[in-house]
This record gives structure tokens, sequence and C-alpha cells, in this order.
């Protein structure tokens, strides 16, 4: 059974080092599989482990407004975070299936069941592209994972009541697209789910086997990876 951690910590870093954390502590023999939830309370952007600030942000305006820019560990595109996204953190045994010891296949076998869960609330979900969920071309999860000899991560985001107007004000439009994008500006590219965090949060579990008991999280991990999310250096490495 996979662990239940239902937990957003103080700062965007702290949230960003508790993946990887609960990664590495698995990785480490300290920990196993979890599945963690967390939501953010303000806009924020994040790029990928290899995004490049110059091509996907609108750097004026983020500073104008005072959104933070953050960096995560694993791969993928750059998004904007804030009220109205569930987000979501498996650690995943990778020889709990076949699938999970290759990347797209991975993405296909958790994206599945992901999309088989949310079923009965939003028919028609397509796995599309390399790791996003979308309906009748529109995506509400884009995905991203970093990957270990024996454990990965796999995180994404469920998108519910996100002003999705605020996306391309700070996000630009990406360099690299999916073929089922095409030109399409954030606002007509993404949908929100038609359910509340809570409910989201209660399909994850369920699909999952998630257990709610008790599960002691790496706190001096996180202390120690804090840092490195915080430094500037990292950040803006790209």
């Amino acid at each position: 059974m996979i662990a239940l951690l239902d937990r957003s910590l103080p700062s965007l870093a702290e949230n960003l080092a508790l993946d990887e954390a609960l990664l590495l502590d698995a990785e480490a023999g300290l920990g196993g599989e979890a599945l963690r939830l967390w939501r953010w309370p303000r806009l924020a952007v994040v790029l990928g482990a290899g995004g490049v600030i110059a091509d996907d942000i609108e750097q004026a305006a983020c500073a104008r407004d005072g959104v933070p820019l953050a960096r995560r560990s694993s791969g993928g595109g750059t998004v904007l975070l804030g009220p109205g996204c569930l987000h979501f953190s498996l650690v995943l045994d990778v020889s709990r299936a076949a699938e999970l010891g290759q990347i797209g296949a991975s993405y296909r076998w958790i994206l599945g069941r992901v999309a088989s869960a949310l079923a009965d609330i939003q028919p028609n979900i397509e796995l599309m592209g390399i790791s996003d969920l979308a309906v009748a071309g529109r995506k509400f999860s884009g995905n991203a994972q970093q990957r270990k000899r024996r454990y990965i991560l796999h995180h994404g985001t469920l998108l519910h009541g996100f002003d999705l107007n605020l996306v391309g004000r700070y996000l630009k439009l990406p360099p690299r697209r999916p073929e089922y994008r095409g030109e399409r500006p954030h606002g007509d590219f993404l949908m929100n789910l038609p359910a509340s965090a809570q409910q989201l949060a209660a399909i994850l579990q369920v699909a999952w086997n998630a257990d709610e008991g008790k599960r002691e999280w790496p706190a001096e991990r996180v202390r120690e990876l804090s840092e490195k999310y915080a430094n500037d250096e990292w950040v803006r490495r790209r």
C-alpha cells in the first residue's frame, strides 16, 4: 500500500524540496512508495530543471506583479502555480510494474490510471503528447518525472478552478510544443476539471490505494534541500 502524505509546507522552496526528499529517502531505503498531495495559495512560476527563463517566462510581468520564480528537480515545461491547482507527487518502486522502467511507458501507465479514476467526473480523457492529460485537445494536467535506479518521482498538477487567463500573462508560448497544441495561446489550450480539490484528492487516494496512516516526512532532508531551491543561482542557472 502507498503511504498518503497530504501536506503543504510554508514556502515554495520547502514544497519542491519535499518531493525530492521523498524520492531520495525511498532510494536510500529510508522510505517507500508515497502519494503526496499539496496546494500553493499564491501565484508562482516553476521551471523544469532544464527550463530557460528567457524562453519561457514573461519576466517583466512577473517582476511587476511580484510573482516569484522557482525551479524543480524534474524535467518538463514551465508552469504557473496558484489557487485552483491540486499538485500530486508519486514516489513509485520501479519493480511495481514493468512499464515503470521506461519513461514513455511509465507515463502511459501512471496517467492511464489517473485518467480512469477521473472518468466519472470527466469523460473522454486522453493522454496527449508525452505527459499531458486532455479532453478534446484541451489540457488539464501536465506531468514530469525524476528517476533514480529503484524509484521514480512522478508529479503533476490537476487544474480545477484556476484563472486560465493568468497563464498567458506570466508565461510565454513555449518554444517546444506538442503537436496537438499547435499555436493556441494558453487560454485556448488549457481547461479546468469540474471538481473541487477535495474531490480530486479523494479520487487520487482511492486510485492509488493510498493509506491515511501516519507517515513521517523527511524534515531534515527537506531543510537541507530547501537551501538549493531557495538559492537564486539554482533558480536562474538557465
